[in-house]
């Protein structure tokens, strides 16, 4: 049945040698879609429930995405941290050199820090980070994958972690097909937004990868507009 299972075929951002200019339009539409459809709010949501009960905001707490893009995320958590009265630092990683050169084409603010690597050999030292997150990363990877990257993710934040990336829903496919045919400058996002979708995940899917990386305490959300929130602490 359609969508029943993830589908593994690649995305076009996936490829190596996407030229630049193809990069940052890809990344301006998906900060459109992330600002309009919920994308930003469900992250800082994320992080208002790991960082709820904190009253210390004297502490600058480290803040890192993996998969971070274009660096669209973090901005909007600073927006946020600044409104809120926190003190935070920040850490991007991506492995696609594009994406960090576009970045910092965007941000040459020295609280932030960008990482180009694996999110998986990025050392932080002994400046392990308060908070990991990673947003419509996850899709990109096989479910074997997500158990190891829970893991790390685990033992490499302070705080704890969570996830925002997208529910495999027929009406979310046919709804983000149909959108971005109409709406979409970019070739990478009309052909990847809706395979995204294919390769997003139902509850049972987070379910069995949070249970195979033996990360006890989390819970999972579902958040318009077809996402899901995954938090670990």
């Amino acid at each position: 049945m359609f969508l029943s299972y993830r589908s593994y075929q690649k995305e076009l951002l996936d490829e190596d040698h996407i030229p630049f200019e193809d990069i940052k339009q890809n990344m301006k539409e998906l900060n459109f879609i992330n600002t309009w459809l919920g994308g930003h709010a469900i992250t800082i949501a994320g992080l208002k429930n790991i960082l709820s009960a904190e009253e210390n905001k004297n502490k600058a707490y480290h803040i890192c995405e993996i998969g971070c893009g274009g660096g669209d995320n973090l901005i909007a958590i600073d927006k946020w941290a600044k409104n809120n009265g926190f003190a935070i630092v920040l850490t991007g990683i991506d492995k696609k050199k594009a994406c960090i050169d576009f970045a910092k084409e965007k941000i040459s603010d020295p609280k932030y820090q960008w990482i180009c690597s694996s999110y998986e050999t990025a050392d932080f030292g002994t400046n392990k980070p308060d908070i990991i997150f990673s947003s419509l990363f996850c899709h990109h990877f096989s479910n074997d994958e997500l158990v190891y990257m829970m893991q790390w993710m685990h033992n490499n934040s302070k705080k704890g972690f969570f996830i925002n990336d997208l529910h495999r829903h027929f009406l979310a496919f046919f709804s983000i097909k149909g959108l971005t045919r109409l709406f979409s400058k970019s070739y990478l996002v009309r052909h990847d937004a809706p395979l995204s979708v294919a390769r997003g995940f139902t509850k049972k899917d987070w379910q069995h990868i949070m249970q195979q990386s033996c990360v006890k305490q989390y819970s999972i959300k579902w958040k318009w507009a077809f996402r899901w929130l995954i938090i670990a602490k």
